[in-house]
């Protein structure tokens, strides 16, 4: 895919970017380079959580966090919790404040009621199933993982096509909980509405966004601060991922959105034309 090549001209020291569909994926940069993900850890730690509902040993409505919050407040930063602190800075459901001090509480959460800590969990829960060995939590469980590309393709692949939970529980996660929620959208501002699902952003109409133009609002997933991301469009049956080793910036908003759009038009000849 020549689109991918584009990640050469970012200004950066290394980057690796790939693509998945149902029916195979392309990648460049070196696929076993070792990143920092940043907030791209939110989906993967979100991802167990989902897994400890289905297992039984936590429910999505089960309180947990400030009082009056529950799992899906958590997991929707619908708490009230501050971005990385645990001062309560509305009552949990009146907005969407982005928090990776709310990750950590529900990491602790389903540490508890596992008996597992939840690297550990993480890891047998998701990372080890999808062949994710060169992945790891070793921080907050908001923004402390590392990963690499190919690692990161196999997530995708896994997002486009669920094999870990269910088809409902995926259909929960990647569709607006708390519809109407406004909030901030780190780095780029005041979203009204700010919408997100389970661990994972929603792009539905924002503007501006880190996502393409062409991207459908039905995209979800999730950027990190170290300049990384992942975005599914399950209306084009489409999957992305880029990691980088320059922090999220002018440079980032300026290149993503024109990437995404470039994967985008590319695979969709490539779709056309074999259907031909």
């Amino acid at each position: 895919m020549r689109a991918l090549e584009q990640i050469k001209q970012w200004p950066v020291r290394h980057a690796a970017a790939g693509v998945v569909t149902r029916n195979g994926q392309w990648s460049a940069g070196d696929g076993d380079r070792v990143f920092r993900l940043a907030s791209v850890t939110k989906p993967l730690a979100a991802y167990a959580a989902l897994i400890a509902v289905e297992e039984g040993a936590i429910e999505l409505d089960q309180p947990a966090g400030p009082p009056g919050s529950t799992v899906r407040h958590l997991l929707a930063h619908t708490s009230g919790v501050a971005f990385d602190t645990t001062d309560i800075l509305a009552p949990p459901g009146a907005r969407r404040i982005y928090s990776s001090a709310g990750f950590e509480l529900l990491a602790d959460f389903v540490a508890e009621h596992t008996g597992i800590p939840f690297p550990q969990y993480l890891r047998e829960a998701v990372l080890e199933p999808l062949g994710m060995q060169a992945s790891e939590l070793t921080g907050s469980a908001g923004h402390g993982a590392h990963s690499t590309l190919a690692d990161l393709l196999r997530f995708a692949a896994e997002l486009l096509e669920p094999r870990l939970i269910s088809a409902q529980t995926h259909t929960d996660a990647t569709t607006v909980q708390f519809p109407g929620s406004n909030g901030v959208l780190p780095g780029f501002g005041s979203q009204r509405p700010n919408d997100w699902g389970l661990g994972f952003e929603i792009r539905d109409a924002k503007s501006p966004h880190w996502t393409g133009t062409a991207n459908s609002p039905r995209t979800y997933g999730h950027f990190g601060q170290s300049g990384t991301f992942i975005w599914v469009d399950p209306q084009l049956d489409l999957a992305c991922v880029a990691l980088s080793d320059e922090n999220f910036g002018e440079w980032s908003r300026e290149v993503w959105p024109p990437f995404s759009d470039s994967v985008i038009d590319e695979a969709t000849v490539a779709r056309n034309t074999a259907a031909q």
